[in-house]
C-alpha cells in the first residue's frame, strides 16, 4: 500500500497530533459518505450527546434514539435488544472506521478513546474529540512529534491497530453487553465483522475494492484474541463468469429482524444461492 499522508513532510513536523488526526479525520468522513462524524469544538457539544462509558443513563439513553429511528424509517417497533444491537453495529463500525481508516490512508493509528466519542441522540452522528497518541512507521515525518510512537514494520502497525479497536470497544461492550443480550464471542465476534467492512467498504469507496480486502484480510488474517475470526473473503461466480467477493459475517446485527426479506448479503441467514440471486439481479 501506498502512504498518502495528508500533510506535507514539513507541516507533518510542525503540526501537533490532534490536528493531523483533525484533518485525517474530516478527510473520511467526506470521502465516506456512509459515515456520519463531527470533529469536537472545544467547550462545546450539543445538549443531546452522550458517551458510552457514562453510565446507564447514557446507554438507556442510547439504545433509546436507536429504537426510535427505526420506527421512524422502518415503520418497525423493534425489541430492546435489537434496537441495542443495531445501535453497537453502528458504533463499532463508524469508530472501528475512524482507525482503520487512517491506518489505511496513511500507515498511522490513533488511539481512540471512548471518552473521546460522543453520539447525538437526535441524528445518530459522531462526535470525535482527536487525541494525543499516534502509532507510525520509521521514516514517517510525524514520528518526531510529541504523542508518537514507532513501530518497526506493516505487520507491528496491523497489530497496534488491533490493539486500538480493542482496547476501545472493550469497555463498550460491558456498558451494552446486557442491553444486547448475547456472549462475549459474539459481541467480539460483531467488532471483527464490523472493522472488516469498514475497510471493505472504504477500498469500494476509493475505486479499489480489492485494495480494501487486502487491508481487511491485513488485519485481521485470523483469529487475533480477543478477534474470534477473521476476514475470511471467499469469490462467488455469476453466470457471466465474474468473480464477486463475499464473506460470511461472524455475528449478526440483527437487521432481519426489522425486514426479514432483506437480510444483509453476509449475514449467517443468507446462503450463497440467494447472494447470487442478488448479484444476477
Amino acid at each position: 500500500m501506498t502512504v498518502a499522508h495528508l500533510e506535507t513532510a514539513q507541516a507533518d513536523t510542525a503540526t501537533p497530533v490532534p490536528e493531523l488526526l483533525t484533518a485525517a479525520y474530516r478527510r473520511l468522513d467526506a470521502m465516506c459518505e456512509a459515515l456520519a462524524v463531527r470533529i469536537a469544538e472545544p467547550g462545546t457539544s450539543p445538549a443531546r450527546t452522550v458517551g458510552l462509558t457514562e453510565g446507564q443513563e447514557s446507554v438507556e439513553a442510547f439504545v433509546e434514539a436507536e429504537a426510535a429511528r427505526i420506527r421512524e424509517h422502518h415503520d418497525h417497533i423493534a425489541p430492546r435488544h435489537v434496537a441495542a444491537s443495531r445501535a453497537l453495529h453502528d458504533y463499532a463500525w463508524s469508530v472501528g472506521l475512524l482507525m482503520s481508516g487512517v491506518w489505511l490512508l496513511e500507515h498511522r493509528v490513533p488511539r481512540v478513546a471512548p471518552g473521546d466519542i460522543r453520539v447525538d441522540l437526535g441524528s445518530g452522528t459522531f462526535e470525535v474529540t482527536p487525541g494525543t497518541e499516534l502509532v507510525c512507521l520509521p521514516g514517517d515525518p510525524a514520528a518526531l512529534l510529541p504523542g508518537t510512537r514507532v513501530v518497526a514494520h506493516q505487520e507491528a502497525l496491523g497489530a497496534e491497530l488491533r490493539s486500538a479497536v480493542a482496547d476501545h470497544m472493550g469497555p463498550v461492550l460491558e456498558a451494552l453487553g446486557p442491553y444486547v443480550r448475547r456472549g462475549s464471542r459474539a459481541l467480539w465476534g460483531l467488532v471483527s465483522d464490523d472493522l472488516v467492512s469498514g475497510l471493505w467498504y472504504l477500498g469500494r469507496t476509493r475505486g479499489d475494492e480489492a485494495a480494501g480486502i487486502r487491508a481487511a484480510a491485513a488485519v485481521l488474517p485470523g483469529a487475533r484474541a480477543p478477534f474470534p475470526g477473521g476476514a475470511d473473503f471467499r469469490s462467488l461466480r455469476t453466470s457471466d463468469g465474474r468473480e464477486h467477493p463475499t464473506r460470511t459475517r461472524l455475528g449478526c446485527c440483527l437487521y432481519y429482524t426489522i425486514r426479514p426479506a432483506e437480510a444483509c448479503s453476509t449475514c449467517p441467514r443468507t446462503c450463497d444461492a440467494e447472494r447470487l440471486r442478488r448479484l444476477e439481479g
